[in-house]
């Protein structure tokens, strides 16, 4: 597997698991939501479902990697899993290696940088 696929197998699963923090930012940007109750809704999403949003991005990668082996390689039965074992479990921690860090930079490095610079918070992850 080429380092691009693996972006785009991450890309949607990385973006879910931050909407805990990153919806907040779209309500203001779009003018839907005023400042404060956008600080209010990141602080209740990030404090207390910030773990359904990283469940539901793990749920969506397993689901995009279900598909890249099911229906772009072709690997539907246990023999043929069997056979590419390998291929499977590199592609698989390479994926998921990737979908951390991205999560980690996309989080923790922008989305921070533009909450901070809206005023929703002041740097407190």
């Amino acid at each position: 597997m080429k380092i691009k696929e693996a972006l785009k197998l991450s890309a949607i699963p990385v973006v879910i698991a931050s909407l805990c923090c990153l919806s907040p930012i779209i309500f203001v940007l779009l003018g839907i939501s005023t400042v404060t109750f956008a600080a209010s809704l990141s602080d209740t999403l990030y404090g207390t479902y910030k773990w359904l949003f990283r469940g539901a991005g793990v749920v969506l990668l397993s689901g995009a990697l279900w598909y890249y082996f099911y229906n772009k390689k072709g690997i539907c039965t246990l023999d043929q899993a069997k056979r590419q074992r390998r291929q499977i479990v590199n592609t698989v921690l390479l994926v998921f290696s990737i979908s951390i860090v991205g999560y980690i930079v996309f989080l923790y490095g922008i989305v921070e940088y533009i909450g901070v610079a809206l005023g929703l918070w002041e740097g407190y992850f």
